[in-house]
């Protein structure tokens, strides 16, 4: 069985003005779908794990049986369709606030807005591409951080909750090299903190 594409439960221009239309049809259907293409590609020669889901590929990851450079590619592009999963889901309008989750944040990070001033403020120092996460880690406490390129929390063994893309194909079109304005505007749609 074949990865595909998930559906978004929302319109591309759903999320405007803060996040614009064009640039979600683009990082939809072609940047994920691209992961998603490469994975399939990447687990063509592994009929056993086609029926794993990506996250138990990448909580698995190193005792795999497969090659190193399928290894290398399960990571990248299971990584890259995972993240995006999840991005997209955050973003969903139909979302509601978590009170549980807010009231953990509150006691975890001191405050709502203190914690979203430090997640902002570790994206925004994030050097090239990648993502900045909020996970449940081992102890199921919450903690944030940031992972290079596709890297995903599966593979230390973290469940992520929020997930911000930092990757310039996320908001190069409506705000150019500005990230902190992008950040600003992706927490505008964020509604289940």
């Amino acid at each position: 069985m074949k990865h595909t594409l998930i559906e978004l439960p929302y319109a591309y221009n759903a999320l405007e003005p803060y996040l614009d239309g064009y640039t979600m049809e683009i990082h939809h259907s072609r940047h994920h779908q691209t992961y998603v293409d490469k994975l399939n590609a990447a687990l063509e020669k592994y009929p056993d794990l086609q029926e794993k889901p990506i996250e138990e590929l990448l909580k698995n990851l190193a005792t795999l049986q497969v090659e190193e450079t399928d290894r290398t590619a399960i990571r990248n592009h299971g990584g890259g369709v995972i993240n995006h999963n999840l991005f997209w889901q955050n973003m969903n309008p139909a979302n509601i606030a978590d009170s549980q989750l807010i009231s953990e944040i509150n006691h975890t990070f001191k405050s709502l807005e203190e914690f979203k001033k430090a997640f902002t403020d570790s994206a925004v120092k994030l050097f090239g591409s990648g993502w900045t996460f909020l996970v449940r880690n081992e102890q199921n406490q919450l903690e944030f951080y940031n992972l290079s390129n596709q890297d995903s929390p599966y593979s230390k063994n973290h469940t992520p909750i929020l997930a911000l893309d930092i990757w310039e194909h996320a908001y190069y079109l409506k705000f150019q090299n500005k990230r902190v304005d992008y950040i600003e505007n992706w927490w505008k749609v964020i509604k289940m903190i």
